[in-house]
């Protein structure tokens, strides 16, 4: 299949890369913050826009990439600082808005705002380069094996955090250290997807795991089933339905969708039963 020749890359960035996603959103969904990983995109696709403002091009120049990752880290300190325990304060949306609406205002004046814009929130994934994948392979096979490293202490801060507590550890400055390596496999991610497929990638594996399991590693290993069949089917449907001509991200997202539609099917059933 020219899937496999043609888009080799592409179908490389969606096997490989989103295994740390997945991980992570099981996380983000155990903690309730689901709006962080839009939030921390958004603040990273902020800094690429300040970098287009400054006539920098994505892709070509290593401008973008340096002040989204600056602004990521920045993000992942307010984050890890200054976010509020009380559960009705959104912190992350309000975040995400304002992030947002500064990103429109910074390049309201540039002829490649719209544009710049678009490729941000959908990406262009079919594009992706070799040294784009393997560079971003590399950064993600390091944060894997810091959690790794750490990992019993991430979980704990996630499923047990009053046990942290109770045992002396410093949850800010280690919300900081989970919250600075997500924000950077997002920033990573950011580029060769998008917003919106970072979000899914994020969210919906591990919200399917959480509703076909309560098991840590079997909701880990149903998150990576359902982002790689998710992926897989919807680069194969933009690419084989060339009359459509449908953009590659949108396509895996309504995949996304329709395979949580299924986990909640299957869910549902499973309670009828019981």
């Amino acid at each position: 299949m020219e899937v496999f020749t043609l888009w080799l890359w592409p179908l490389v960035a969606l096997i490989v890369l989103p295994g740390l996603l997945v991980y992570f959103g099981l996380h983000v969904v155990q903690r309730g913050i689901i709006f962080v990983d839009l939030a921390l995109a958004q603040i990273a696709a902020l800094g690429v826009c300040v970098a287009v403002a400054l006539g920098a091009h994505p892709g070509h120049d290593v401008l973008p990439y340096v002040l989204s990752v600056v602004f990521t880290l920045l993000g992942a300190a307010l984050f890890a600082w200054t976010r509020f325990r009380h559960p009705r304060v959104p912190q992350e949306s309000i975040i995400y808005v304002v992030a947002a609406a500064a990103a429109t205002l910074v390049l309201s004046h540039s002829a490649e705002g719209d544009e710049a814009i678009k490729n941000l929130l959908v990406g262009n994934l079919l594009l992706v380069s070799k040294a784009e994948v393997l560079r971003t392979i590399g950064l993600f096979a390091a944060i894997a094996l810091i959690h790794l490293a750490l990992r019993k202490r991430f979980l704990m801060l996630t499923f047990d955090e009053e046990g942290a507590r109770h045992r002396g550890i410093s949850i800010r400055t280690w919300d900081f250290i989970f919250y600075a390596t997500f924000g950077l496999t997002v920033t990573s991610f950011v580029q060769i997807t998008g917003v919106y497929l970072v979000f899914s990638y994020l969210i919906v594996p591990a919200v399917c795991g959480a509703l076909l399991t309560g098991r840590i590693r079997n909701r880990l290993i149903i998150g990576w089933v359902v982002a790689l069949i998710a992926g897989m089917a919807g680069l194969i449907l933009s690419v084989k339905l060339e009359t459509l001509d449908l953009p590659t991200g949108p396509t895996i997202v309504c995949c996304f969708g329709l395979m949580l539609i299924l986990a909640a099917i299957a869910w549902r059933l499973r309670q009828v039963r019981t």
